[in-house]
C-alpha cells in the first residue's frame, strides 16, 4: 500500500528538528511527511494531506489586532500558511495543526487569536514544556473524542497565545481546566483539526499518535478517491 504524502509546514529556524520527529510520527502511522515551508516548493496537488505546524506567533494584523506581546514574528510563513490552510480547506484537504498551525487554522477561517491567553484565562504562570503536564477535557460526540477517546488527557505546553472568536465553521472541542481552548475542528469535511499542544513530542502515547492516524486514514481516504477518479476519466 502507498503511504499517503503529507505536507509539513515547519519554521526557517527551527524544522530541520521538527520535521524530522513529525515525520516519524507520519511514518509511524503509515504516511510519509514532505517539509514545506515559506521558500520551499509547495503542491497541494502532489499531497493528500497537510499539517501546519508549531512555531512563532502569528502576526496580529492578519486577524485586525494590534501588535502587543509578540516579539518574534515571521510574516513570509504567515501568509504562506494562511494561502495554504484556506485553500486545503476550499479543496476537501485533511488539515491538521499544531499549537501556532491549530491557531492559523482559526485565523484562515476569519477567527481571532488571544495574545494574553494566560491572564485572561486566570493563570499568572506560563507553563512551557514538551513533558505532559496540563490537563484538558474533550467535548463528547467531537471527531477529537472518536480518535483519542473519551477520557480526561494530560499534554504538553509551548504557546503563549491562543484562540479567541472561533473561525466559520470551527467549533472548540477541548479546553484546559481553565477553559482555555485546546482544540478546534471542522463541523464538516473536510478532516479539520486544530490541537493546542504538541502531539509529534509525546508519539510515546497511543492517544497521541491516534490524531497522527486519523489524519493519515483521511488522506488515505483523499487519495483512493482521486485515484478512482483519475481511472474513471481514462476509461
Amino acid at each position: 500500500m502507498t503511504r499517503p504524502r503529507i505536507g509539513v509546514t515547519t519554521s526557517g529556524r527551527s524544522g530541520w528538528r521538527i520535521f524530522p520527529i513529525v515525520n516519524l510520527n507520519l511514518w509511524l502511522a503509515g504516511g510519509r511527511g514532505v517539509r514545506w515551508g515559506a521558500g520551499r516548493p509547495a503542491d497541494l496537488d502532489d499531497v493528500d494531506g497537510i499539517i501546519i505546524g508549531g512555531g512563532d506567533d502569528i502576526a496580529p494584523e492578519l486577524y485586525g489586532g494590534k501588535l502587543g506581546i509578540s516579539v518574534r514574528l515571521d510574516r513570509d510563513r504567515d501568509s504562506f500558511e494562511r494561502d495554504l490552510a484556506e485553500t486545503a480547506i476550499q479543496q476537501g484537504i485533511p488539515v491538521l495543526g499544531i499549537c501556532r498551525g491549530a491557531q492559523m487554522l482559526n485565523v484562515a477561517l476569519g477567527g481571532t487569536l488571544d495574545q494574553t491567553a494566560w491572564q485572561t484565562f486566570g493563570q499568572q504562570e506560563i507553563i512551557k514544556t514538551i513533558l505532559p503536564r496540563r490537563a484538558i477535557d474533550i467535548t463528547q460526540g467531537s471527531v477529537l473524542e472518536r480518535i483519542v477517546g473519551p477520557e480526561e488527557m494530560t499534554v504538553n505546553a509551548l504557546h503563549t497565545q491562543a484562540i479567541d472568536k472561533l473561525g466559520k465553521g470551527l467549533s472548540v472541542v477541548a479546553r484546559d481546566k481553565a477553559g482555555m481552548p485546546q482544540a478546534v475542528e471542522c463541523s464538516r469535511d473536510p478532516f479539520a483539526l486544530g490541537v493546542q499542544w504538541h502531539p509529534e513530542h509525546l508519539f510515546y502515547a497511543r492517544r497521541q499518535r491516534a490524531i497522527f492516524r486519523a489524519l493519515v486514514s483521511a488522506a488515505a481516504e483523499r487519495a483512493e478517491g482521486r485515484a478512482a477518479l483519475a481511472k474513471s476519466a481514462k476509461a
